[in-house]
């Protein structure tokens, strides 16, 4: 069985505070779009549950999430593992902000549930996917939706109406930890305006959605890594998006277009400065 695994962006990120168990509250608007990872699961012949990738330096085997995943899945069953092969080829950047193995491990429950027949509901799945990391229960789900908590209490929402998204992965990576504990310590300067967002998803209003995407991380990044990412959400505005943020604890930078041509002419120019590119749709 072959499946893909959408990569997911963040039009706003807010955190809320920390809690007594040491997760922070989360209130984000999530959004699937088609850059995505293939997996390809095969019943193999008494080797057990293997993954591998087409990256040597990511983890296979029991740590990978997508064997966590698969686990997790034939265990809410009551069923004994199965011998299988899970095969990942990559295209969402590692480290980016975009819930690439998050996704890989929603797909393998996506694909297992579908091969015993759907005996669980997609809510259902997505408690299953709580169990693998935070960001697994909305890509079980996928779509256009609100996330609160640590992320696993999910609104579905009105789709993000059709749009062009230029994603820009610079080339250095960004420490989640490191990240959360900054933003424990510092006034935050602003914040997203989510409820005026999912106002204009209500109404369709495609600009009015991009003009109010914001992302709290942004204002913690180091110093570097903050002046790159605010360079990439300039160029893109300066191309014609109606709107940019950073996706997740970042470094990812994306703008919303409105017009295939301004998006393509966008990703052109991008693509002189920035190595890992993509243009793709909001699914």
């Amino acid at each position: 069985m072959e499946i893909q695994a959408f990569a997911k962006l963040n039009l706003t990120l807010d955190v809320l505070g920390k809690r007594p168990d040491g997760y922070h509250d989360l209130r984000m608007v999530m959004q699937s779009i088609t850059l995505c990872d293939t997996l390809t699961l095969t019943p193999n012949q008494g080797q057990g549950l293997r993954v591998s990738t087409d990256l040597h330096f990511l983890p296979t085997g029991e740590k990978n999430l997508a064997a966590i995943a698969a686990r997790r899945f034939w265990e809410a069953l009551g069923c004994p593992a199965e011998d299988l092969d899970i095969c990942i080829r990559k295209r969402i950047p590692v480290c980016a902000g975009m819930a690439g193995g998050s996704t890989d491990a929603a797909a393998v429950l996506r694909a297992l549930n579908q091969r015993a027949g759907s005996p669980l509901t997609p809510a259902e799945l997505a408690r299953v996917g709580e169990q693998v990391g935070s960001d697994v229960p909305y890509c079980v789900l996928g779509g256009t939706a609100l996330a609160e908590g640590r992320g696993e209490r999910l609104t579905p929402l009105p789709a993000l109406p059709r749009c062009w998204v230029v994603v820009c992965k610079p080339e250095f990576a960004i420490s989640t930890p490191e990240l959360f504990a900054r933003i424990d310590s510092v006034r935050l300067r602003c914040r997203p305006d989510t409820d005026g967002l999912l106002s204009a998803l209500e109404e369709g209003d495609l600009g009015g959605a991009a003009r109010r995407m914001y992302n709290v991380f942004e204002d913690v990044l180091p110093p570097r890594q903050r002046d790159r990412v605010g360079e990439l959400k300039n160029a893109l505005i300066q191309a014609g998006a109606l709107g940019a943020n950073m996706s997740g604890t970042g470094p990812t930078a994306f703008g919303l277009f409105d017009c295939p041509e301004a998006a393509e002419e966008a990703r052109a120019v991008l693509a002189e400065n920035c190595r890992d590119i993509f243009l793709c749709q909001t699914v």
